[in-house]
């Protein structure tokens, strides 16, 4: 018997649009809210920050918010979604033969400048995130699943943004 280590195919994107679509609706029907992965790493964050100086967590309105006197940051749906994403991502990985570490760069950047660049566009990203209170996934998909007239803007917006930096930074990958 053989076995192939070939990756399997991608799903079909208007089943996987389908299927977000129905985990979306299950996450406000289930938490009350919807989809993002900024709420939980705030709440890591803080977890770990509550272990290391408590009282600056107390003092902290933003910190407090989530942490503060008796307040667990673990004690929170994200928590429960994104580790949820983590292993799921991980299981259809491995299901799918997709599951390796790899870099992925163009041909003329070096593997130095491609891990420092995603290391500072994700500390800028998650820092964005947080200073507009949530991701471009929580803004995006259960915003526009709301019809927030804000939320559309702002996914229209990155669409053509991507489109127009595309432009300037396409012969990095080519």
């Amino acid at each position: 018997m053989s076995t192939n280590s070939e990756p399997r195919p991608y799903v079909n994107p208007y089943l996987a649009g389908t299927l977000l679509g129905l985990v979306l609706f299950a996450s406000f029907y289930v938490t009350g809210g919807g989809l993002g992965a900024s709420a939980a790493m705030s709440r890591i964050q803080t977890g770990v920050l509550d272990v290391l100086a408590p009282l600056h967590v107390d003092r902290v309105a933003y910190f407090a918010e989530m942490a503060g006197g008796e307040r667990s940051p673990w004690a929170s749906s994200a928590i429960y979604m994104f580790v949820g994403t983590v292993l799921g991502g991980a299981a259809s990985g491995l299901v799918n033969r997709r599951f390796r570490l790899e870099l992925r760069k163009g041909p003329r950047v070096t593997n130095g400048v491609r891990v420092v660049t995603a290391l500072l566009g994700g500390a800028l990203m998650g820092y964005g995130a947080r200073l507009a209170r949530g991701c471009t996934s929580g803004q995006a998909l259960s915003g526009g699943a709301v019809l927030s007239v804000g939320s559309w803007a702002f996914a229209l917006a990155v669409f053509a943004g991507a489109y127009a930096l595309a432009w300037f930074v396409r012969r990095l990958w080519t």
